[in-house]
């Protein structure tokens, strides 16, 4: 029976190489540390054990020590990666003149002008030591549209190495920043001056140096936060979107549609190729002499590449560009454009060109969607719609797409943002089709018409389809309980779900029912989340425990980045002053003090609070954002020891004791992380030993509950 359900498999054994491909890459990003050399050693001996041994066995058994292949090729191909793009990080605060040449121009969360510098040259630090890259963020009254791509600036000021997760187990910056060869990130508040201009700026340059300037065309045309937008989906530049908008987007489930990713390349390429293949069309000599869908094939694909560069190239349009050039080959073969096998085939090239991508929302996202889309639609081809009106067909298929495409990327929006717009099916059945029959169509026209000075009646059309998604959004985002929040999910959640999801789409068979299980699975997961009791934020300012009303925070203002963080995964979140004035916490002065069963913990704040604690307050564990080197009876925490561990979550097991962990204990000793030096394994708290000891000696190192 096993036999006859793993030959049912063969013909559709394409689908599980990228999944392969992905666990082993997800297995290497979830490892406490990094193997040591001989195992990296014996990983290609292995792989060729696997692939000799599917040569022996029965061909039934075969495809399973394929798979066993894949992830230790997954393995490798993400440390190759993680090797491949090692460059120098900051280990220390720096304050001083920072020279770079421009590299991106964009806004922080903060709606902060941001600019990222490479050649970068740093007062009394060695080329060998100075990051490849840094991102400052330009505070004042400063406006940085006056600099260009590949310009030389100097500024003064803060920098600091890429920062920690927010709290154990939370998204890793440090992780992010090291993928993109970013050592450093900081500030100024200094005037930002030109050094010199690019001499001969290099082809990279000059598309950046395009991709600015139309942008800054568009907006001079088009004012505003429609020309913000049109701006976003035109050259990925959305340095003039305001917060609001964005909010309102994403609020409405129609950020999407900022990003260009499948959709925008999708539906460009798409137009190109209808509006070339129906206009060779017309001409007869040329239709009947000349492959006219392989003509419009190739052109689609040459502006989906020509696209491709001018919005700056970004993971999510990187992707994207590989799926539809997957789609245009195929049509190239004369094969079906839009299958499974051609999914696979773009995952399999995402995945060994950049295996980081599989972490992260977009990946997820967009291959959930389309992966659902073609497989929805693949079904559907099995029965017979010829019955319905013509009219109908197409306002059936917006339906279904937008369905579909947001039934199936939902829970991973909702696992990394946190959130679900309930109204999101009618905001996209009311933006998208107008993307894709009178917005894109309109840009593809106003470039066309640009070298004739007339491409403002391309963005007049594009103003109105904008406007009125824009509109949309606004009205959908305001209507009561159109968000609503979740718990931020535990780290095997997403793992379990995919791959349950993905067993009922590939497995061939009765046997895929067993996806639902695992899809169950992973609800009650989600179900059992447990949040932290105490969060402590890695500088020691702030701090916030759980209670009846939510968690509260130890400050009104300050360290809002962190705290926005941790009410976001709570499921439930507010204002920071308004967390701040919940109950659970009791401040006196720059002291703050609370409890978890019969533990004290006192936080404080500034030199003065810490100098004039009389030991530890009767406390049992002290946080400080100072560096404390007066010996105390507790266990203390304070800035220079929170560099190594990161945040830390507290939580009161049952049994009475104490658990403390770490952040860099959860992400482990990473290449990224290195520079916090070896996981120190969690403090465990003994209640038992509270009454029969004090002070240090209250503290067991327990390994296994590691």
């Amino acid at each position: 029976m096993i036999e006859d359900a793993l030959l049912a498999q063969r013909g559709a054994m394409i689908g599980w190489v990228p999944v392969c491909l992905g666990v082993g890459i997800g297995l290497y990003f979830s490892l406490p540390e990094e193997p040591e050399f001989a195992v990296w050693a014996a990983l290609p001996i292995v792989v060729l054990a696997c692939l000799v041994l599917a040569r022996l066995v029965h061909v039934a058994y075969a495809p399973i020590l394929i798979g066993m292949l894949l992830v230790l090729t997954g393995v490798g191909l993400a440390k190759f990666r993680t090797q491949s793009v090692e460059a120098p990080v900051l280990t220390f605060r720096y304050y001083g003149p920072i020279e770079g040449r421009v590299v991106n121009i964009d806004r922080s969360a903060s709606d902060a002008p941001r600019l990222t510098l490479d050649q970068v040259v740093l007062s009394r630090m060695s080329p060998e030591r100075t990051p490849a890259r840094v991102r400052v963020s330009v505070h004042g009254d400063q406006v940085i549209d006056q600099f260009r791509p590949g310009e030389t600036l100097v500024m003064t000021g803060h920098l600091s190495p890429p920062s920690g997760p927010a709290e154990p187990g939370g998204f890793d910056f440090q992780r992010h920043a090291w993928f993109l060869e970013l050592g450093a990130v900081g500030y100024t508040r200094t005037p930002v001056l030109r050094m010199a201009a690019p001499a001969r700026p290099s082809f990279g340059m000059r598309i950046f140096a395009m991709r600015m300037a139309l942008s800054a065309a568009v907006q001079e045309a088009m004012p505003g936060e429609t020309g913000g937008f049109a701006a976003a989906i035109m050259t990925g530049d959305r340095s003039a979107m305001g917060q609001g908008t964005l909010r309102a987007l994403r609020a409405s489930n129609l950020a999407h549609l900022l990003a260009i990713s499948g959709l925008h390349m999708g539906l460009l390429t798409g137009f190109v190729f209808a509006a070339i293949r129906y206009g060779l069309a017309l001409l007869p000599g040329v239709a009947l002499r000349f492959p006219t869908k392989k003509i419009a094939a190739v052109c689609a694909l040459f502006v989906g590449a020509f696209y491709l560069a001018l919005s700056g190239g970004n993971v999510a349009t990187e992707r994207a560009f590989i799926m539809v050039s997957v789609m245009f080959v195929a049509v190239l073969l004369d094969r079906r454009a839009l299958t499974l096998r051609a999914v696979a085939m773009a995952a399999i090239i995402v995945l060994v060109w950049q295996p980081e991508a599989l972490t992260g929302p977009g990946f997820q996202m967009s291959f959930s969607a389309t992966t659902a889309l073609v497989a929805v639609f693949g079904a559907l081809r099995r029965y017979d719609l010829s019955r319905l009106p013509k009219w109908s067909r197409p306002v059936l298929s917006v339906v279904v797409s937008s369905f579909i495409a947001g039934l199936a990327t939902a829970p991973f929006a909702a696992a990394h943002f946190n959130q679900i717009a309930h109204y999101g099916l009618i905001a996209n059945l009311l933006s998208v089709p107008l993307m894709g029959v009178l917005v894109m169509p309109a840009a593809v026209l106003a470039v066309c018409l640009a070298p004739f000075g007339l491409w403002q009646v391309g963005l007049w059309i594009m103003e109105w389809g904008l406007r009125w998604i824009l509109f949309v959004a606004t009205a959908v985002s305001g209507q009561p309980g159109a968000l609503g929040h979740v718990v931020a999910p535990m780290g095997a959640v997403l793992p379990v779900l995919a791959l349950g999801l993905l067993w009922i789409i590939l497995w061939q068979g009765r046997a895929r029912v067993a996806g639902l299980v695992a899809v169950c699975v992973a609800g009650l997961m989600w179900q059992a989340t447990e949040r932290p009791a105490l969060l402590v934020a890695d500088n020691g300012s702030l701090i916030g425990i759980e209670g009846p009303e939510g968690r509260a925070l130890s400050k009104p203002t300050g360290s809002g980045f962190v705290a926005g963080i941790w009410l976001e995964n709570d499921g439930g979140p507010v204002l920071q002053e308004v967390a701040a004035a919940r109950p659970g916490l009791m401040r006196e002065g720059r002291v703050v003090r609370t409890s978890l069963g019969v533990w004290d913990i006192v936080q404080t704040s500034g030199k003065t609070a810490l100098a004039a604690l009389d030991g530890c307050d009767n406390a049992h564990v002290l946080i400080t954002n100072q560096i404390d080197e007066v010996p105390r009876p507790c266990i203390v925490y304070d800035v220079a020891r929170l560099r190594q561990t990161g945040a830390l979550g507290i939580d009161l097991l049952e049994n009475g004791d104490l658990q403390i962990n770490t952040a860099h204990a959860v992400a482990g000793f990473r290449p990224w992380n290195a520079r916090q030096g070896p996981v120190v394994p969690p403090v465990i708290l003994s209640s038992a030993q509270k009454e029969r000891a004090a002070g240090a000696t209250l503290l067991t190192q327990s390994s296994a509950d590691q």
